[in-house]
């Protein structure tokens, strides 16, 4: 039987310690040959940090850590007593091995997520957007022009009672919900 994805649960921030000793002490354990792949999910989020632009790396899935093996007895009880695991995920806490599907999606996300629609702007003409990083900190605009090959946007934010337009990163901004009858955000 070969190996299969199985997702184990840890306590919150010992993801890495948890990789490390599985990596370290399998092979003094005597699953080595039965363990594959230790994997914590990351993915790179740009973010926009005193007006630059910060790549950080974030967990996909906090407090969880997949790994590749054969399911016997014997891994089983090894995974389980690793310090830091509190158990399997699955029905019960016992072991239930990932479908082919959901990892493929897991590492595509994981390698930039090549998946992803090409566009990947959320803003369109006409959409209302609150500045929330630069200058222009909590301006209010509309969104006059969307240059998603530059991942900007141009905004029609009022200064001094005048329209005027200021181009800002996707970043930059986020939308803003329309107030509905009633004082109801939509």
């Amino acid at each position: 039987m070969g190996k299969r994805w199985y997702v184990v649960h840890t306590y919150s921030g010992h993801e890495h310690k948890v990789k490390q000793y599985i990596e370290n002490m399998a092979p003094s354990s005597g699953v080595a040959d039965r363990i594959g792949q230790v994997v914590v999910p990351v993915e790179e989020v740009v973010e926009m940090r005193d007006g630059k632009k910060v790549t950080t790396k974030r967990k996909l899935f906090p407090s969880y850590v997949l790994v590749e093996m054969v399911l016997d007895k014997d891994t089983q009880h090894f995974i389980s007593s690793v310090p830091g695991v509190t158990s399997f995920v699955g029905p019960k806490k016992a072991p239930h091995p990932l479908r082919d599907e959901e990892v493929k999606s897991i590492m595509t996300r994981m390698e930039g997520g090549q998946g992803k629609a090409a566009s990947g702007l959320p803003f369109q003409e006409g959409d209302l957007v609150k500045v929330v990083d630069g200058p222009f900190k909590n301006f209010t605009g509309t969104v006059d022009e969307v240059y998603s090959e530059r991942h900007k946007v141009r905004v029609m934010v009022s200064i001094f009672g005048r329209p005027t337009p200021v181009e800002l990163d996707v970043l930059q901004v986020e939308k803003v919900m329309p107030e509905m009858p009633g004082g109801v955000r939509g």
